[in-house]
């Protein structure tokens, strides 16, 4: 990729952030609110069904723009997976709560050059998103099962919590095979989510080490030094008091 190539993509990448942003929000109050509210009227219900493929139809776009502006467009689409499975799976209905991952990738854009700060954005805003997109799948796929036992949004979010937690307490459980499919995820989700969250801090109590036995052997060097020039003036004293006398 030339410079001119990476200019273009990230001029583009910079100005269509904030859109996709609002498009991955409105996204997903239209996949939530007919879950939630499984008793709206037709016209609603068409409303946010065509809000939901608008918001693919944005993000199919974005992604066909920055394929078109990069160079090497075959090492684009390796390092851009999930943008790929964002535009492609969710046209399956199962699957459609993979856009709303677009946003967690929108975010970390905006995060800086810091990898902490990159860190810090994929644990909370993954977090928040697999549990509040887990609870609507689990509870769109189990409401209306037979034999199930998820009916309320409050059951599918305890059991998204204790799932992510690899807790699992038993008391509410997937039955159908949607469901079941999406409580994988949520377990591979949250032993990568517990991962990443480990690292994190092992890192950050590895930096807190550094910097204080740096500053231990700075305070160390500096204590050592002042001993040296006090055994330097000693030696001068004695070297002067012992001089004979002229």
């Amino acid at each position: 990729m030339t410079d001119d190539d990476e200019l273009r993509l990230h001029r583009w990448e910079s100005h269509a952030d904030l859109p996709l942003t609002v498009v991955a929000l409105v996204f997903l109050v239209a996949y939530a609110v007919p879950i939630l509210d499984d008793h709206l009227s037709p016209k609603w219900d068409r409303a946010y069904d065509v809000a939901t493929w608008a918001s693919w139809l944005a993000f199919a776009i974005d992604y066909v723009v920055r394929l078109c502006l990069a160079r090497h467009r075959a090492a684009f689409v390796r390092s851009n997976l999930l943008d790929l499975a964002v535009v492609v799976l969710p046209m399956l209905r199962p699957l459609r709560l993979l856009r709303v991952l677009a946003l967690v990738d929108i975010l970390n854009r905006r995060a800086g050059s810091s990898l902490r700060g990159r860190v810090g954005v994929y644990v909370a805003g993954s977090m928040v998103l697999v549990l509040f997109v887990g609870s609507l799948a689990v509870l769109d796929a189990e409401r209306h099962a037979p034999g199930s036992n998820i009916h309320t949004s409050g059951q599918a979010l305890w059991w998204s919590i204790v799932t992510v937690s690899t807790v699992g307490y038993g008391d509410f459980y997937p039955v159908s095979t949607t469901g079941r499919l999406v409580g994988v995820g949520m377990m591979i989700s949250g032993i990568a989510l517990l991962g990443v969250v480990t690292a994190s801090v092992a890192s950050w109590l590895v930096d807190r080490v550094r910097q204080v036995e740096q500053g231990a052997q700075a305070a160390t060097r500096a204590d050592v030094a002042k001993l040296a020039a006090k055994i330097d003036s000693l030696e001068r004293l004695l070297a002067q008091r012992d001089a004979p006398k002229a």
